[in-house]
């Protein structure tokens, strides 16, 4: 008996307690009872894990100050423990256990700050620097052409038709097709409410039940993750950053060059669906 003691015993004493700040997306799962949860992913910077749960978010990224802070993060001060994909942990109680690191949550930041009002003019004049981005992964698909008409229309139908057709489309664990969503929602939904444009946030509504009804089983367990936040208007900053430059609260052009540089396609695949947002805000407004 005297040899699982004392390996126990040096467990115990290996832990690392640390403290996180969380956002307020996950705050649902992070304060709810105790659950397992898995490595679903492991790079340097970050560890996604997923979380045994029917909540959403289900996935969380246990993220340090390196990597792309998603709407569904944990940051960390420190370095991550070395965990491989399959790996057990656990979350609830305000804590998250990943290896041999025991993570609190003290803190919690907003991943989906209000933009406050802005006006037609500020809008269109950031539509004309927009721009189409770098090498978008679907670039030239009908889909997303279709998806575009038809936000700009205000037609739910086709709209609705064409996000279903992009939920889960390309490679990766973020799918292309999933990000161009992602943007667009984010963007109907904030932009929507700045301009005071009610047929866009009505277009944003019907648009978030259409990708997240079975998001899990058409897409990857983190992009399923990310369009539920996207359907609150939750994102990250660099998408957050671009919505603010539209609206004249900073600098555009230098958040949007931030945006692009985001994953292989991510950022070009979000700045489109921004794009299409902004379209479709600026449509369904009307003329001053």
């Amino acid at each position: 008996m005297g040899g699982p003691v004392t390996v126990s015993t040096h467990a115990r004493r290996a832990r690392i307690h640390v403290t996180g700040a969380a956002s307020a997306a996950v705050r649902p799962v992070l304060e709810g009872s105790r659950r397992p949860a898995r490595v679903l992913a492991a790079f340097p910077a970050g560890v996604y894990l997923e979380v045994r749960t029917e909540l959403e978010p289900s996935v969380l990224a246990v993220i340090t100050g390196a990597a792309t802070r998603l709407p569904n993060s944990v940051l960390l001060a420190g370095p991550l423990p070395h965990v491989t994909v399959g790996d057990d942990a656990s979350v609830g109680d305000r804590a998250i256990d990943l290896g041999s690191l025991s993570l609190s949550v003290r803190r919690w930041w907003d991943p989906a700050p209000p933009l406050g009002r802005t006006d037609r003019a500020r809008l269109e004049h950031a539509a004309a620097c927009l721009g189409d981005p770098p090498d978008p992964g679907l670039s030239g698909n009908g889909a997303v052409e279709m998806l575009a008409g038809s936000c700009a229309e205000g037609w739910l139908l086709g709209a609705v038709t064409a996000a279903e057709q992009l939920v889960g489309l390309g490679p990766g664990l973020t799918p292309s097709g999933d990000d161009v969503l992602a943007g667009l929602l984010v963007t109907l939904r904030h932009l929507g409410a700045a301009a005071g444009a009610d047929r866009a946030i009505w277009l944003a509504d019907w648009l978030a039940a259409t990708v997240t009804f079975d998001a899990r089983t058409r897409t990857t367990p983190l992009s399923a993750t990310l369009l539920h936040c996207a359907a609150r208007g939750e994102a990250s900053p660099e998408v957050i950053a671009v919505l603010r430059g539209i609206t004249g609260r900073q600098a555009l052009e230098p958040a949007l060059r931030r945006l692009h540089r985001l994953g292989h396609t991510s950022g070009s695949d979000l700045a489109q669906g921004v794009g299409i947002g902004l379209a479709a805000v600026l449509s369904l407004s009307g003329p001053r």
